[in-house]
């Protein structure tokens, strides 16, 4: 029997953000993040330490998503956690927190996958977003991922494609990190972008079979374009600093772009999904919101503060599960390369 109000605390802890929040009946009551400002200092994150700090703010955090939501821990019926993939000791924290709590409190435990959760935000309870119908292409753009995926219903999900190499949000850092910018560098390049002119400078696109996709090769002959720049002229950067973002980034949502075209041609499916911190990026959003005026697409982009690794997305995809009544067990392990 379903309770009139039942909550559900998500936890996740798969990279180096640290969140928790709480869902009643699929509205988020309370979704809080405490971010790892040590690895700005390594220009990206460093695995031994984001576990350290995931000890160190769990408790902390858990303990302001029960606040912000005025609840206490005994009401929640049930928690959610992020089984992979990720970084295994971030995992690690994350799955012991909350199957240590389910146990002491004797409520289900929901384990997550951290991508489909990207793309089952968008059922979240939210007045910036109606939730899509099957089926919808997803397409998951972040640090660590870019796949397109071919979603029939809330679980029966198929990677149709996904980069060979590289993800979209790594190139993005590691060309700003070429430009001097500093971690993350994705959000910064985007601001100057939209400053500068996308067809300053030309970048090769990548030719990939079917929906598959690379991005190392645009990372190289970037590098290789900067060089050959400040051996000519030293304050290249800083003189077009601008209009080099605005051509970088025009090349690397060109690459993904022209592979989602394909994708809603190739399954006759033109409702489309976007998931991932990428997802937050002008550029896409305007690209995507462009098609669908001129090609008649349903586009679901999520609101800016699902776009990055967060809890409520997490909590989501268990309520969902709940729905299915598809509880997991204890020995559930974390896994860092968790599949679809």
């Amino acid at each position: 029997m379903q309770a009139s109000n039942y909550y559900i605390l998500g936890i996740e802890s798969s990279c180096d953000d640290t969140a928790a929040a709480v869902l009643s009946n699929g509205k988020v009551l309370s979704n809080c993040i405490a971010n790892q400002e040590i690895h700005k200092r390594y220009g990206g994150v460093v695995p031994e330490l984001a576990s350290r700090a995931h000890q160190s703010n769990i408790v902390p955090v858990v303990d302001q998503a029960l606040l912000k939501a005025g609840i206490k821990k005994e009401q929640l019926h049930a928690i959610a956690y992020t089984q992979g993939p990720g970084l295994l000791g971030s995992l690690l924290v994350g799955s012991s927190f909350a199957k240590s709590l389910a146990l002491g409190l004797n409520i289900p435990l929901f384990a997550v996958n951290h991508m489909q959760a990207h793309l089952l935000a968008a059922f979240i309870d939210h007045p910036q977003q109606q939730a899509p119908k099957f089926p919808f292409i997803g397409v998951t753009l972040s640090g660590g991922h870019t796949q397109i995926v071919l979603c029939r219903n809330h679980f029966e999900m198929e990677v149709v494609g996904e980069t060979q190499d590289d993800a979209i949000g790594e190139a993005f850092d590691k060309c700003g990190k070429i430009l001097g910018l500093p971690y993350p560098a994705g959000p910064i390049l985007d601001k100057y972008a939209q400053k500068g002119r996308a067809d300053a400078y030309p970048f090769p696109i990548p030719k990939m079979p079917d929906l598959n996709i690379s991005y190392s090769g645009i990372k190289t002959a970037f590098l290789n374009f900067i060089n050959q720049n400040q051996q000519k002229n030293p304050d290249f950067i800083n003189q077009n600093l601008v209009d080099i973002c605005a051509s970088l980034q025009y090349c690397l949502v060109e690459n993904i772009f022209r592979k989602i075209k394909k994708a809603v041609a190739t399954h006759k499916i033109n409702t489309v999904v976007i998931g991932g911190g990428v997802s937050a990026n002008s550029e896409i959003r305007r690209r995507l919101l462009s098609q669908a005026d001129s090609a008649g697409w349903e586009v679901h982009l999520p609101p800016f503060e699902f776009t990055t690794d967060n809890a409520a997305m997490i909590g989501i995809v268990g309520y969902l599960k709940r729905l299915q009544e598809n509880p997991s067990f204890l020995d559930a392990v974390a896994d860092a390369r968790l599949k679809f």
